[in-house]
């Protein structure tokens, strides 16, 4: 009797637990479908292609053409539930850019759980704090002695790349690139000397930054990973944790050498008379008007912050540039006899030089308008947001700026499929609205790096066109994916040959 009983109970439990979490799961498709129900009404302004009832129009992304139909913006759905008013108009985008609207709680809420709340993500109050206390890390006396670092990074990979010039074979340049700018912030953040271009294999950091990029793109195009819990029990997730915790005790470690090194030190003009400052010590010594600093967490998030954009967004933008000049041999060309008259025979580039490269700088911002490196960005709004003609999202929506659409956009630019640099001689930028090219942002929350990575394009480009000239290899032509930070399916690559002194 007593087993028949305890039988029943257990069959009686069973049962309350599965109507329990029937209950639940009624509960939470009930909320989806009125969150979807929500959207369809905060959009019903703006029509746009049709697309899958489950997977909304992830299976076929084509923003260029969708543009053409939809000059302004139209709605792209990321499964049944998740709805962004993607805009590509400059117009449109003026009244996203110039608000100080938060980044979103979709897409960038995977990244803060390796960087932290600093400058990429972090809102309100906190984010105009650190935003002021940061600035100065950027100032120009700060990102001088910085043109020397990067020239040596860049001659680096340049004496790597001697090998492909006896072969006539392509090569794949992101990896070459991205282990090129790791090694230059990794020297102007930390003033640290990793030999990552030589040993990137070895060193447990720079593996670790790697993965958690990685793993980072990989969740966020993998929609099961979107899921906290489905993450963190995958073995994706085991692989970030731990690279995670390599990342943050290597990051705090140098921290607390530095913070020993300059217990003694009050005045960052002290510092600076004994060597060239970098952004850590920026940061140690930052100061608000109540002469309160950052805490460790803050600064931990702002340099880990500072070495995912900085090395990532750089090297695809740098990749495609020389990708681009590849494949355009006369503005190569011009380049190249521009930057050897600047140099006359000097094998590094110094600070002076960097306005003395007008023609160079047209083609790098040419190619950042075809091959911007961070494709897209997103806002959630706080609060009604109405364009300029009369259309409105309630508080809530989240907004997605394509820079890969606004750069492309048949409305904007002319044969926007072209590569024209004449399209940055000033004239012909004064007649463009500023919202037009954005390949950092624009407004209150733009890049704060911008100095610092158009520097480093810059030098590295230059570098590289005195010393190889570059071909393309018409067989491998990137296959472009719009990830965090744009990159290519197949690599992408060219072939070098040694630049003829004589010519």
């Amino acid at each position: 009797m007593l087993i028949h009983y305890c039988l029943f109970i257990h069959a009686f439990f069973k049962v309350l637990i599965t109507f329990f979490c029937l209950v639940v799961v009624v509960y939470k498709l009930n909320m989806l479908l009125a969150k979807r129900k929500t959207t369809f009404r905060n959009m019903e302004a703006f029509s746009g292609p049709p697309g899958h009832w489950l997977f909304g129009h992830v299976l076929e992304v084509n923003i260029v053409q969708w543009g053409k139909l939809y000059p302004y913006a139209f709605p792209l759905w990321f499964g049944p539930f998740v709805c962004f008013l993607n805009i590509h108009h400059p117009d449109y985008v003026k009244t996203i850019l110039t608000s100080t609207e938060p980044k979103d709680d979709f897409a960038y809420r995977f990244i803060e759980s390796w960087i932290g709340e600093g400058l990429l993500v972090s809102k309100g109050q906190k984010w105009f704090r650190h935003r002021r206390l940061l600035t100065p890390g950027f100032h120009y006396d700060v990102l001088k002695p910085y043109v020397k670092l990067m020239s040596d990074s860049a001659k680096t990979m340049l004496a790597k790349w001697e090998s492909y010039t006896k072969t006539n074979e392509s090569f794949e340049l992101f990896q070459h690139v991205s282990l090129m700018t790791l090694d230059s912030i990794l020297k102007c953040a930390f003033s640290y000397s990793s030999n990552c271009q030589t040993e990137g294999g070895t060193n447990t950091y720079i593996k670790a930054v790697y993965e958690l990029s990685d793993l980072i793109n990989l969740r966020f195009r993998m929609f099961p990973y979107h899921n906290d819990l489905i993450f963190y029990l995958s073995p994706h997730g085991f692989r970030y944790r731990k690279a995670r915790h390599v990342s943050r005790i290597h990051t705090e470690e140098v921290i607390r050498k530095r913070k020993e090194a300059l217990k003694n030190e009050t005045e960052l003009e002290r510092v600076q008379v004994k060597r060239n400052l970098d952004f850590l010590d920026i940061l140690l010594f930052a100061k608000d008007e109540d002469q309160q600093g950052l805490s460790d967490e803050d600064i931990r998030a702002e340099v880990d912050t500072f070495m995912f954009e900085g090395h990532d967004t750089t090297a695809s933008g740098l990749s495609f540039i020389l990708y681009c000049l590849a494949c355009h041999p006369e503005h190569q060309k011009l380049c190249r006899e521009e930057i050897i008259e600047v140099l006359d025979g000097k094998d590094t580039f110094e600070w002076e030089d960097l306005s003395k490269i007008p023609y160079t700088t047209m083609c790098i911002k040419e190619c950042l308008r075809l091959y911007p490196p961070v494709p897209g960005m997103s806002r959630k709004i706080t609060k009604p947001l109405t364009f300029f003609d009369g259309r409105t999202l309630p508080e809530g929506c989240h907004v997605g700026t394509s820079v890969f659409g606004i750069h492309r956009n048949a409305n904007v630019w002319e044969n926007p499929d072209v590569f024209d640099p004449l399209r940055f001689l000033p004239e012909n930028v004064s007649e463009r609205s500023p919202h037009a090219f954005v390949p950092f942002s624009a407004g209150p929350r733009n890049c704060i790096g911008q100095n610092f990575a158009m520097n480093e394009m810059k030098i590295a480009t230059a570098l590289v066109l005195k010393r190889y000239q570059l071909i393309e290899d018409p067989a491998l032509k990137p296959k472009i994916i719009p990830r965090l930070v744009l990159r290519s399916l197949n690599g992408i690559h060219i072939k070098i040959k040694p630049v003829d002194p004589q010519v």
